[in-house]
């Protein structure tokens, strides 16, 4: 039998750590560009990418904006064990979010991750509502990850203050980069071209997608990213981008009823879709709803893709395909910088810090019929 091979950008990223190890990388010299990889390894750029954002979650590489990415130099970035916390608490600070929200896997699993390591380095850990009056509590050995879900200037101006006040404040989901506030982010990009890709590789070609925004042109980052990730997934293949797959939806929130009412618009197309992608499980369980009522069967006559991976969608019948935001990685990414990183992230200009999310493959999705009966 066989060993199972690799995929390629794992492939990249085993050989980059290897010469890295070996130093032929110095500490702090600049590391090819993603472009640059690409055209090394003979792959795309979306794989180089995925590659790079691998090696600077594991603490090997770290980016500057407007710059370029750099070596880490090791003095400065020891190992979690071998360093003390820089604080005893943590306060993960929150404002116009509902409590029964963060049963939703993005908050527990980012929870998750901040407790392990505040666990772990027996700091202590909180989570705090500013509500309208913006103050935080008052420790010298604090520090704050800040998430807001929508935009207001009072965010930025409350921002702005902390940072007089030296306050160690990152933000996680949202970021505010022109104040040189570090921040951790899911790479929506990526989510949105692995969830794609994925239908592609079953021969799929008419892809539709559903997402939240008022249009085109006026949609939230995030919707936006995946949005272009769906785009991009296309491109690589040779698919030509149409407009008349992609169903814009309106909504302050995710609901079922998005996805019911995307796919009845899609599957009514002249020349309808094989396989769509929901930009959020929500979404994708309303669309399940509303093929049932069609009489298609999932993954049959339509496959579909969902967001989120939500702790019910696994239960599913069928079992929901989806993408994991791999919140706990920046739950755990924003305790570390915070305890072992601050200093180091502010000297070398290193805000950003992006985390890959996971594709995770369940019942929803099979090859495309015509592509099914041409590989027998």
């Amino acid at each position: 039998m066989g060993s199972i091979k690799k995929p390629l950008y794992q492939q990249i990223i085993d050989d980059l750590k290897d010469k890295i190890m070996k130093g032929k990388f110095s500490p702090n010299d600049p590391f090819p560009t993603q472009i640059e990889l690409a055209k090394l390894y003979g792959t795309s750029e979306i794989t180089s990418r995925r590659a790079l954002t691998e090696l600077a979650n594991e603490g090997l590489i770290y980016r500057i904006r407007g710059k370029g990415t750099f070596i880490h130099d090791k003095k400065t970035h020891l190992p979690k064990e071998e360093t003390p916390p820089q604080l005893k608490r943590l306060f993960f600070i929150y404002k116009n979010v509902e409590v029964q929200s963060f049963n939703h896997r993005f908050y527990s699993d980012m929870f998750k991750g901040i407790q392990e390591v505040c666990q772990q380095n027996n700091v202590e850990f909180h989570l705090i509502n500013i509500g309208e009056t913006f103050d935080l509590p008052r420790y010298d050995d604090a520090g704050y990850i800040f998430l807001s879900v929508e935009s207001d200037e009072n965010y930025s101006k409350a921002l702005t203050q902390w940072k007089k006040e030296n306050k160690k404040i990152m933000t996680v989901h949202t970021f505010y980069p022109h104040l040189q506030i570090p921040y951790v982010v899911v790479d929506n990009y990526s989510g949105g071209f692995l969830a794609t890709q994925h239908l592609l590789s079953f021969g799929h070609q008419r892809i539709g997608i559903v997402v939240t925004g008022n249009s085109l042109l006026e949609m939230s980052k995030e919707f936006t990213l995946r949005l272009q990730g769906y785009r991009q997934a296309l491109l690589q293949n040779q698919i030509q981008f149409d407009p008349e797959l992609v169903y814009v939806t309106e909504g302050e929130f995710e609901s079922e009823e998005m996805g019911y009412k995307g796919l009845n618009h899609l599957m009514k197309l002249t020349n309808p879709p094989t396989a769509i992608f929901f930009t959020s499980d929500c979404k994708a369980v309303g669309a399940m709803r509303a093929a049932s009522e069609m009489g298609l069967s999932i993954p049959d006559d339509i496959s579909i893709v969902g967001y989120d991976d939500l702790v019910t969608s696994e239960y599913l019948m069928p079992g929901l395909t989806t993408i994991n935001q791999n919140t706990y990685k920046v739950g755990k990414r924003a305790a570390e910088i915070l305890l072992f990183e601050w200093d180091h992230t502010l000297s070398n200009g290193y805000l950003k810090d992006e985390i890959m999310p996971k594709l995770v493959v369940r019942g929803s999705t099979a090859e495309e019929a015509k592509f099914k009966m041409a590989s027998k």
